[in-house]
């Protein structure tokens, strides 16, 4: 049941977002366009540079159409509206808003399974009582009785696999006295 809730909880956030961004485009549609002529003009004699943008169509892109109003008297019009350098941009904003629900719903939906992690982590790790003696048993290796091969057929499988281990260790430890003794030999 809770990932039908988990699933209702991401549908009911998706469906949230895209509300929320239809309002927020729609309400700056109004001053926003998806075409535009943008306008940079550098400082000429004593005006400063400027950056114009307008709404024209393609053809009407260039510093008469969209520098409004003219900052320089007109004999010099086309002198300034040869610096500057006119671009026509288009944009979608159906694109832009559809990559950012994408984007705000894989966000949405990380962050819902982080919780369900969360919540469901404590549940998976339940204390397991092999745990803590295993790993006391490096502390008590020497004060532990050495079990004999007939006692071992009768015992679990960890008390096999402890005594493994223990032969294990102890043959590492023969093998480093040797070596420290094959050392302190040659110097």
């Amino acid at each position: 049941m809770s990932g039908r809730g988990g699933s209702w909880s991401f549908i009911v956030a998706a469906a949230l977002t895209v509300f929320l961004l239809d309002v927020v485009v729609f309400a700056q549609a109004k001053s926003f366009e998806d075409v535009r002529c943008k306008c940079i003009c550098p400082p000429y004699r004593n005006i400063t540079g400027h950056i114009y943008n307008r709404n024209v169509s393609q053809k009407d892109c260039n510093c008469l159409h969209v520098v409004e109003p003219m900052p320089v008297p007109g004999h010099d019009v086309e002198a300034y509206c040869l610096l500057c350098e006119c671009k026509y941009e288009e944009r979608s904003s159906n694109t832009i808003k559809v990559t950012i629900i994408i984007y705000l719903s894989v966000v949405g939906a990380l962050l819902l399974y982080m919780l369900f992690l969360l919540l469901v982590d404590p549940l998976i790790r339940k204390h397991d009582p092999y745990t803590q003696p295993l790993h006391n048993e490096e502390d008590s290796e020497e004060m532990r009785p050495q079990v004999d091969s007939s006692q071992a057929r009768g015992n679990t499988v960890l008390e096999r696999v402890e005594g493994a281990q223990q032969r294990w260790k102890k043959q590492v430890q023969e093998q480093r006295k040797t070596v420290f003794d094959r050392h302190k030999m040659l110097s």
